[in-house]
Formats: structure tokens, C-alpha cells, sequence
């Protein structure tokens, strides 16, 4: 059986294929291959440039041939190495001997034992991975992650004016204003993106035990550790740990994980906000011709985005979440756990953009309701308590909160005439008195 939307086991690799397979390039098993071949290759370029004495009278024109070695890799290439692998049963290992079959088509053969030089596998791994991540949250997760900030600023300045009845602990509470109440989500969400901008994307680099023993035993004259910053931090643009162990440490990894997964947490909270909108009729949806909202009742348009997104990003999460916690922690200097649970990386950003595609969709598909907006204040007419009983404290008028309590706290329906009714008796000045009564519930919305 060959493989497609239809047989494949995870809905991101089948249902949801066309909404993820921008990952494929940074996530995939191919992905992954072509990293560590660019990632070796770049190494033997830079153990060139030093250059070590046996590279010395190497062609460095033929730096661009080596480069297509990855900038051309293709399908074939990674089942080639794949093949290599049934082998070496050592993943990383068969990239190098692929590259070592590349040098033998260049001509370059007398140079093919400082492939992977000094190297163990995890240098290979501990900065194409990081590197990945790095490439598919600059070009796949922060172009979506602003579409959704883009949107949101946009529904701030198209709704700021629109008065809103607040709930809290679900109970009518003192007005707000529905663009405030989505600005609330877009500062929270920019705050997030800030954090994530100062977390390193880090990468491992110095041999067997993270020590450069074997570099240091062949050549103790080069300062190697100068070699592994250039390298990491110049040729890859990525953050040097050192010391570490055999591998990568992660600490920084399980930061932007953690981050990642606070991102993903606010949007479930504007998710289940404006479904709870949509239930209260602040909300129509748009409706688009041949859909069905429900198998059995012809007259419902769920607010299904919302949902979709809320359980998406509650799988994402819990992956973000055993990522974090597992990958800094390695028994003694290192332990092979941290290989299986790194081939899931893309699995957490894959349902986090379905996610985000599908919060997009649902505010995208919002129609405001303005007449319930006003019905609710119109029908709530006790909220405007806070704002008599305050004005009533800077006139030193006594017992104001007792006052307005004995009038709003009864099972009795409070309108306009029964609190202007209620000013009417009040022992205060006309102008105050008119000051109270222009207050309402629709202009009670504060900065």
C-alpha cells in the first residue's frame, strides 16, 4: 500500500496534509537527511578554510559543486541513503558515506576521511535540528502566526467603538468594549512572540563527550573551540552551547517549546471566548452554499473553526509540554531517548498551524450581531450601580455602596426608570443629580 492522504495513520499527514505540507521541507524524514548533509558538508568547507594541513592544497572553487550536494538533494537522494542506512543500521552514518560516494563523483576522493572528521553523530543532529526549527519558524510559523496577530489588530480598530456587556464569573458585570476585549488577546499574544524573539536556537558541537578529544589529539595546536563558535554561530547562525555533554542540552529548546505552547494557550482562550460569543447571538456566521452544520437539524452553523482550533492546539500542546520536559533531561552523558522524541518535532508545529488556519477561518467568518450587543445592556440596566455609587462617594454622600446594593441586589428587574427613579430620591444637588442619569450602560466603558 503506498502512502497517501487516505491510509496515512496521523490526520496532519492525511485529513489536514494540505494544511501542514509546508513542514515537510524542515519536519519530514527527507527534511531531516538533507539537513544533516548540509550540515557535513558545511563542516568539511570550514575544516578547509582553517585549513587543516592534509586540506590545505584543496580546490575551493570547488566549494559550489560540494554545496549542490544539498542545495540539489532531491527524493532519490534520501532513498539512496535510506538504502545505505538498511546497512549501517546508523542513520547518520549513511549520510556519510552518501557524501563520501559524492566526493568520489567530483573527483575529490583523496579528501573523503575528513568527512565527518572528529565528529560523533550527535553533531550532526544537534545542529541540523536546531537548525530546522530555526528555518521553519521564520519562514512557515511566524508568517501565520502574524497573519492571525494582523487579523486580530484588525477587529481592535473595527469594533473599539462597540459597547459590550462584560460577564464575569459568566454574571452581567461594568461594560467594556468588544475591540478592548480583543485587544486584551493580540497584547497578550505580542508579549509571547517578544519572549520567543530572545530564546536561543542553540546547537551542540564538539565530539564524543562534547570535549573536541578527538580534534584536540590530532591537531592540539588549533584552538577548537573557537573552530566550534565560528562554525555554529557563523556558518549556521546558530547559538554555541558549551561544555555539554554528548548532546545538546535542550534547555533552550524546551524554552521556545514552552513559549510555543503559552502562544498556543491564549488563542484556546480567544477560541472558546468568541465561541461563547457565537452561542450568545453576538455573532451570525457567514454562510457558505452546500455546507451542512448538522447531520440531523438543517437550521444550525456551528462554530466549528473555534473548535477545531481549540483541539488542535490541546494535542500541540501536550507534545510542546513531554518535549520540554523530557529533552534536558539525559542520564549521565547522554542516553538515546532524546533521538526518538526529536522525530516528533513537527508533529506539535504541525496541529498548531492547523490551529491557527482555523482560528483565521472562524474570526474571518464573524458577522456582528450589534443588536444583541445592545439588547444585553439595554436589559442590564444594574451595572450602572458601580458608577452611581462611586460618584456618590466622591460627594461624600453617606453609605452610597449600601444604597445601591439595597436597590440592584433583589431578584427585581432594574431598568432606566427604576435608577432614575432611584436618583430622584437621593438627598444631592440637580447637577449631580443629572450627572448620574446620563450615565448608561452603552457609555459606561471606562478608557
Amino acid at each position: 500500500m503506498s502512502l497517501n492522504t487516505l491510509n496515512a495513520i496521523s490526520p496532519i499527514d492525511g485529513r489536514y496534509r494540505n494544511k501542514v505540507d509546508s513542514l515537510a521541507p524542515y519536519f519530514s524524514e527527507e527534511a531531516l537527511i538533507k539537513y544533516r548533509v548540509r550540515v557535513e558538508v558545511e563542516y568539511f568547507i570550514a575544516l578547509c578554510e582553517i585549513p587543516l594541513p592534509q586540506l590545505s592544497g584543496f580546490d575551493t572553487s570547488k566549494f559550489g559543486d560540494l554545496r549542490k550536494i544539498y542545495t540539489d538533494f532531491n527524493e532519490e537522494d534520501a532513498l539512496a541513503i535510506k538504502d545505505i542506512e538498511k546497512v549501517t543500521n546508523h542513520d547518520v552514518k549513511a549520510v556519510e558515506y552518501f557524501i563520501k560516494k559524492a566526493f568520489d563523483k567530483l573527483g575529490l576522493e583523496a579528501y573523503k576521511e575528513f568527512i565527518h572528521f572528529g565528529l560523533t553523530s550527535q553533531d550532526i543532529n544537534n545542529t541540523a535540528i536546531p537548525l530546522s526549527i530555526k528555518e521553519a519558524m521564520n519562514e512557515v510559523y511566524v508568517p501565520l502566526y502574524l497573519e492571525v496577530i494582523n487579523k486580530l489588530n484588525a477587529l481592535v480598530k473595527e469594533w473599539e467603538a462597540v459597547p459590550m456587556l462584560a460577564r464575569t464569573h459568566g454574571q452581567p458585570a461594568s461594560p467594556t468594549r468588544l475591540g478592548k476585549e480583543v485587544e486584551v488577546f493580540t497584547v497578550r499574544l505580542e508579549e509571547q512572540f517578544n519572549l520567543l524573539n530572545d530564546i536561543p536556537s542553540a546547537a551542540k558541537f564538539g565530539g564524543a563527550t562534547g570535549n573536541y578529544n578527538a580534534h584536540k589529539v590530532a591537531y592540539p595546536n588549533i584552538d577548537w573551540k573557537s573552530f566550534g563558535n565560528k562554525f555554529v554561530q557563523g556558518k549556521l547562525g546558530l547559538h554555541h552551547s558549551f561544555p555539554t555533554t554528548q548532546i545538546e542540552h535542550y534547555d533552550h529548546m524546551a524554552a521556545l517549546f514552552d513559549c510555543l505552547k503559552r502562544i498556543n494557550t491564549i488563542i484556546i482562550d480567544l477560541d472558546r471566548d468568541f465561541w461563547t460569543y457565537v452561542s450568545m447571538d453576538y455573532f451570525k456566521q457567514k454562510i457558505k452554499a452546500g455546507e451542512v452544520g448538522s447531520s440531523a437539524m438543517p437550521h444550525k452553523v456551528n462554530p466549528i473553526d473555534f473548535e477545531n482550533s481549540e483541539g488542535n492546539l490541546g494535542i500541540a500542546n501536550a507534545i510542546f509540554e513531554h518535549l520540554s520536559a523530557k529533552l534536558p533531561v539525559s542520564r549521565l552523558q547522554r542516553d538515546l531517548t532524546d533521538s526518538t522524541v526529536l522525530r516528533n518535532i513537527g508533529v506539535p508545529f504541525g496541529h498548531t498551524l492547523i490551529a491557527f488556519q482555523s482560528t483565521l477561518k472562524g474570526l474571518n467568518k464573524l458577522l456582528l450581531n450589534k443588536e444583541k450587543f445592545d439588547q444585553d445592556l439595554d436589559n442590564n440596566w444594574a451595572v450602572v450601580a458601580e458608577a452611581i455609587q462611586t460618584i456618590l462617594r466622591r460627594e461624600a454622600y453617606p453609605n452610597p455602596y449600601e444604597a445601591l446594593k439595597g436597590l440592584t441586589r433583589t431578584n427585581e428587574k432594574i431598568t432606566q426608570q427604576s435608577i432614575a427613579n432611584f436618583i430622584d430620591t437621593l438627598e444631592t444637588s440637580d447637577a449631580i443629580k443629572a450627572e448620574l442619569k446620563h450615565i448608561t450602560p452603552s457609555n459606561y466603558t471606562g478608557i
